[in-house]
């Protein structure tokens, strides 16, 4: 992968996170009994609310005071990091204590922020402004499905890049936990990392690692 396309990626998985920003309230709309198709309708109702308050304000990429804030309030709330972070332990998820389960999940996200948070601070207001609309491919799974993927394709420098979210249906409505870029999930790649961290130092290890780690991207993000 690039360095030229590390920004953009890391912008669209950012985004994939603020999926959730207008959750609350396309959710309180959304009737119990809603199809499958209510999982896309709030993909495009979100990513562009989200892709146009970038597009009006890009600043907000650079504030990671702004950023932080938005995902505290609005959206973790409605993504399920901890779906998301059992799937990348795999079966190391069983071997952790209820303990660590909880505070890998805090790791995971934070993580995830502060890696593509940064990363999005290194695009270009004049990419934010002129990023091209997204299309939504119509959605294949059957109405009835708990479990679904929303496939979208966005241009990058004029050139088309899959990008995929998967949700799934809870009792509080549809959540996202996973993100597919030009054919990569991101709890796959991460699940690699995870498990050689574990391998070499145990699950107290890896939380061990990703507490470092994240207090190395904070720094770097104030410095």
């Amino acid at each position: 992968m690039s360095k030229r396309f590390l920004p953009f990626v890391t912008q669209s998985v950012l985004v994939a996170l603020f999926v959730c920003t207008g959750i609350v309230h396309a959710q309180k709309a959304q009737p119990a009994g809603s199809s499958a198709n209510a999982a896309r309708d709030l993909i495009i109702a979100v990513t562009t609310e989200v892709m146009n308050m970038v597009k009006n304000d890009p600043s907000i990429a650079k504030d990671t005071g702004r950023l932080t804030q938005i995902v505290d309030q609005k959206i973790l709330p409605y993504t399920d990091m901890q779906r998301a972070t059992r799937l990348t332990m795999g079966r190391h998820w069983r071997e952790a204590t209820p303990q660590q389960q909880q505070q890998l999940t805090a790791q995971f996200k934070d993580l995830l922020f502060y890696t593509y948070a940064g990363a999005l601070s290194k695009v270009s207001m004049a990419q934010l402004r002129n990023q091209p609309p997204i299309d939504y491919k119509p959605l294949r799974a059957p109405p009835a499905n708990t479990d679904v993927v929303v496939e979208t394709v966005v241009m990058n420098e004029g050139k088309p890049v899959n990008i995929d979210y998967r949700l799934g249906k809870t009792p509080e409505g549809w959540k996202v936990y996973d993100v597919n870029i030009a054919g990569v999930w991101m709890i796959q790649t991460y699940r690699e990392q995870f498990d050689e961290q574990i391998a070499q130092k145990g699950v107290e290890g890896l939380l061990k690692f990703l507490s470092e780690r994240n207090q190395q991207l904070k720094a770097g993000q104030r410095a």
